[in-house]
């Protein structure tokens, strides 16, 4: 079922949202995107006539509760972004009262689901090499199915809208999908736009393609790299990860972030490049520092000949040149991953200029880019180019996966797959 075509007049929905904010030591919110971005799917519940039950959850407090984790604590600012009173159940697994008082058009948030050890599903305290793990593991999936079974009898339909968690197969993500029909469960806006954006950089892509993949290892990004050699033109791959490669094909790296056991993969990912025909773009020469730190001493060096006791630390203007022809010329973009330590000003120029350039081939060569990953985000929102690209992933985890070639289990669970 499509949410726009769905009325939700007279209708209880319950509403996965992704509400796991960051929060000042206060608990003040510290930036409310994603409840700014679940509002569209919301205030379509409550406009038809729909009553509102919101669940999600928050930081990781391993099925415990913890007050510092508590969904209490944004409960006015999703008030305030909602424009109507919002009611608070302390107990997510108990909320059967205030879940029936709900009127059309009124709203409840529950307290943090991982707050209950069902909610993920795996058994605590317990370790995996313990023998009884197994036992164990099967009576917190009937459990976890209980608890998937009471949030779905707090309402009539079932919206998900958390991109951020689809890739995880939770009672309140996937689990509870099993307890509506097909007819009443369905994508909220964000989702689909979501799938809609990763379909349309893997499915439906236009060439030339390029994939600029960065951030800190190897390790985390090899089986997005790997997928995605049967699908770009191009392929850059900056930041430290690119280290590894540099290493792996005898270069000197000084003390540059790397990983010695993933270097004959990187030289896999090299081969496979040329045998499938992919220019895969290395960083030619780097801005290097004596130490790790913003106030380092700095000086650009060749790639292949970083000093001892200097490591690489941005991209330097010689590979933004070439990186910059590439992602011009290109009609789809992908980005993940910054091409420098972002966080300390004095290096975060290479990444701030790979945000200007897939900016610029969106805004004046027609280009498709999508930008997903903590880093990246922060990127295009620091140089204030957010709606200068076509779409920015609310999930970086949940984006890689889905790149990774992934089935995502909380869309999956809508769609029957």
């Amino acid at each position: 079922m499509k949410i726009d075509q769905f009325n939700f007049a007279g209708k209880k929905a319950i509403v996965r949202v992704d509400f796991n904010v960051p929060l000042d030591e206060n608990g003040k919110v510290t930036d409310d995107t994603r409840i700014r971005g679940a509002l569209p799917t919301l205030k379509k519940v409550l406009a038809d006539g729909g009553a509102l039950i919101m669940m999600s959850h928050m930081g990781k407090p391993k099925g415990k509760v913890n007050p510092k984790m508590s969904l209490g604590q944004i409960k006015e600012d999703v008030a305030k972004a909602l424009g109507v009173e919002v009611a608070f159940a302390p107990d997510c697994a108990n909320a059967d009262e205030a879940a029936q008082a709900l009127k059309p058009g009124e709203a409840l948030l529950l307290e943090n689901l991982r707050f209950y050890p069902e909610e993920e599903g795996k058994p605590v305290g317990i370790d995996k090499a313990d023998p009884a793990y197994a036992a164990a593991k099967d009576e917190m999936k009937k459990r976890q199915k209980d608890f998937a079974k009471k949030l779905a009898s707090y309402a009539d339909v079932y919206v998900n809208d958390a991109f951020g968690t689809a890739h995880r197969k939770h009672a309140s993500t996937a689990v509870i999908a099993d307890y509506f029909d097909a007819d009443s469960k369905m994508l909220g806006y964000l989702m689909e736009k979501e799938v809609t954006a990763i379909d349309n950089v893997l499915k439906n892509a236009q060439h030339p393609f390029t994939a600029i993949i960065g951030g800190s290892k190897v390790s985390s990004k090899l089986g997005v790299i790997k997928n995605l050699l049967d699908k770009v033109d191009n392929l850059i791959i900056g930041g430290g990860m690119g280290y590894t490669f540099i290493k792996a094909q005898g270069g000197k790296i000084g003390e540059s972030l790397h990983e010695d056991d993933l270097m004959p993969e990187a030289l896999n990912v090299i081969e496979e490049a040329k045998k499938k025909g992919v220019n895969l773009s290395l960083s030619v020469a780097t801005v290097a520092a004596n130490e790790f730190s913003n106030d380092a001493e700095r000086k650009v060096v060749d790639i292949y000949n970083i000093p001892d006791g200097w490591e690489g630390m941005d991209a330097s203007e010689e590979s933004l040149e070439i990186w910059k022809k590439i992602i011009l010329g290109s009609k789809t973009i992908l980005w993940n991953g910054p091409v420098g330590v972002f966080e300390f000003e004095n290096f975060a120029h290479g990444t701030g200029e790979i945000a200007k350039y897939v900016a610029q081939a969106t805004k004046e060569n027609g280009a498709y880019s999508l930008v997903g990953g903590g880093d990246s985000v922060a990127a295009v929102n620091k140089f204030g180019l957010a709606d200068q690209v076509s779409y920015v992933s609310t999930g970086g985890g949940a984006m890689l996966e889905a790149i990774e070639g992934k089935v995502l289990p909380g869309v999956a669970a809508i769609k029957g797959e």
